[in-house]
């Protein structure tokens, strides 16, 4: 894990204050999925990003639609200080994920559409099998297809 990712999932993590099924196990599993649906198109620092980010401005682990719009906000927050390495396009497309990860099934961008399936490929923790025909990438569905 590069050191950006990391220092972000210690900040995202200190200010967690929720329950287990938004927090930093979950975001564990979307980070290792994620790194199982890099490709050359996929930029593997969002996707790392996102995983960390995705879900930290939730006010409760249930139903809350508005915390992608929410964490895209959080962002330009934290812009200057942890993700003053990152780029102002790898920035767009991370706030881009994070804003959309519960609305939208697909974007057409490789990035925000594999941040997507890293979160949709952990969805078995709430005793949801992930369906590969809600996934919007080909190694997601294929990862989908082999859950048990």
């Amino acid at each position: 894990m590069n050191k950006i990712i990391a220092d972000v999932r210690s900040y995202v993590d200190a200010r967690w204050e929720l329950g287990s099924t938004h927090g930093i196990r979950h975001w564990d599993r979307v980070y290792a999925n994620g790194q199982k649906l890099l490709t050359p198109q996929v930029n593997a620092l969002v996707v790392g990003l996102f995983a960390y980010l995705h879900d930290s401005c939730r006010r409760n682990d249930g139903r809350d639609l508005e915390h992608g719009p929410r964490a895209a906000k959080f962002i330009d927050t934290i812009r200057t200080t942890l993700l003053a390495e990152v780029s102002d396009e790898e920035i767009e497309l991370l706030k881009t994920a994070c804003r959309l990860h519960t609305t939208t099934h697909m974007t057409g961008n490789a990035t925000v559409d594999a941040c997507f399936d890293a979160d949709r490929l952990d969805l078995g923790r709430v005793g949801i099998k992930p369906n590969p025909k809600y996934l919007a990438t080909e190694k997601g569905k294929e990862i989908a297809r082999h859950l048990h």
